[in-house]
C-alpha cells in the first residue's frame, strides 16, 4: 500500500497481533510481570481482564513468547467448547495422542495420567484461554475441576483467563463462587492516556522503518481522544489517516487525514463536529421548552407565597 512512499518496511498499523511492534504499555506490562510471577509460583489461578481492543490477545501472545522450557503451554482461542470438547483440546495442546472415538472418560484419565507424568519431568503445564467470558458454565467449571489435580506441592496444571470485563460480572454469580475463590492473581488492562497514545504511535512507526514522524501533534492529540486510548482503535485511524496522507500525495497526516479517518470508523468517538450535529437535532426541542424554564420559576414563587 503506503510503506514505499512512507519509506516504511512493513505496516505500522495492522490489526494482527505482532510482536514485532508490541509497545511496552504500562498495564501491560504490570499484567505480563504478574503473569510470570504467578505463573513461576505454581498458582491454580489467573485472570487478565481488559476491555475490547486493549491486546488481551497480544499479552498472550508475548507471555507465550517468554516462557521457558520448563513450561508447556495449550493455548484455547475458541472458548465455545463444551466440557469434552475442551479437556481434549488441552490433551492435544499438550502433545498428547487420543484414542480415535475416546469417551470423555477415557479422555480426562489420559489427561490426568499426562499431566503427571509432566509434573514427574519437572515441567509445569499451562492452559491459556482467551476470550474466557464467553466459556459456558459447565466448561469453567471443568477447567476448574482440571486444577483440582495437584501433587504434595504444587498443582499438576495452571490456568490463565484472558476476558472481556463480562468475565468478572460471571464470576460474581453464585454458581461460579468455587472458581472465584481459585483467583490467585488477578490483573486488569487499562486504555491508553494521551502521552501514552503518542508514544504507540511513534514506537510502531520507528519499528515499522519510518525515519521521521508520520503524524502531526495535533493529528496525534486528535487520535487520542476519537479512539478513547484504544490501541485497537488507535491502529485503524492511523492506518485510515495515513491511506488518506499517501492518496494526496502527503508526506505525514494532519487533522484534515484524521478527520476523514474518524468520520469513516463507526467506533471512534466524534469531536466538535459531532457536537454540532446532536446540538442542530437538539435544538429545535429545547426551543420548545423554553416557554417552560420562563414559567417554572414564576410556578415556584407563587407556591412560595402561599
Amino acid at each position: 500500500m503506503y510503506e514505499s512512499h512512507f519509506g516504511l518496511v512493513s505496516l505500522p498499523f495492522g490489526l494482527t497481533p505482532d510482536l514485532a511492534l508490541r509497545w511496552p504499555e504500562p498495564s501491560q506490562e504490570a499484567a505480563l510481570d504478574t503473569l510470570r510471577v504467578a505463573l513461576d509460583q505454581g498458582e491454580g489461578f489467573v485472570k487478565v481482564v481488559g476491555e475490547v481492543g486493549l491486546g488481551k490477545t497480544l499479552l498472550c501472545r508475548a507471555l507465550l513468547s517468554t516462557l521457558d522450557d520448563r513450561f508447556r503451554t495449550a493455548w484455547l482461542p475458541d472458548p465455545l467448547l463444551s466440557p469434552g470438547t475442551m479437556r481434549a483440546a488441552v490433551a492435544r495442546e499438550l502433545g498428547l495422542s487420543l484414542p480415535v472415538r475416546a469417551s470423555q472418560q477415557q479422555v480426562l484419565d489420559a489427561l490426568q495420567r499426562h499431566l503427571a507424568e509432566l509434573a514427574a519431568e519437572g515441567l509445569r503445564p499451562v492452559v491459556l484461554i482467551d476470550e474466557a467470558q464467553a466459556l459456558p458454565d459447565r466448561t469453567l467449571e471443568a477447567v476448574r475441576l482440571l486444577t483440582n489435580l495437584e501433587t504434595e506441592r504444587r498443582k499438576l496444571v495452571q490456568v490463565v483467563l484472558f476476558g472481556q470485563p463480562e468475565l468478572d460480572r460471571r464470576l460474581a454469580g453464585r454458581d461460579l463462587r468455587q472458581l472465584r475463590q481459585r483467583i490467585t492473581f488477578s490483573c486488569r488492562l487499562r486504555p491508553l492516556s494521551a502521552d501514552g497514545v503518542a508514544a504507540f504511535v511513534a514506537h510502531r512507526t520507528r519499528a515499522a522503518g519510518a525515519t521521521a514522524p508520520l503524524f502531526e501533534r495535533a493529528a496525534v492529540r486528535r487520535i487520542a481522544r476519537a479512539s478513547g486510548g484504544v490501541p485497537r482503535l488507535v491502529n485503524v485511524l492511523c492506518h485510515k489517516a495515513l491511506l488518506a496522507a499517501w492518496g494526496r500525495g502527503l508526506p505525514h497526516a494532519g487533522l484534515p487525514e484524521v478527520r476523514r479517518a474518524i468520520a469513516d470508523t463507526e467506533a471512534a468517538t466524534p469531536g466538535r463536529a459531532g457536537w454540532r450535529r446532536w446540538f442542530a437535532r437538539w435544538r429545535g426541542r429545547l426551543a420548545l421548552l423554553a416557554p417552560w424554564a420562563v414559567l417554572l420559576p414564576l410556578a415556584a414563587g407563587t407556591g412560595g407565597a402561599a
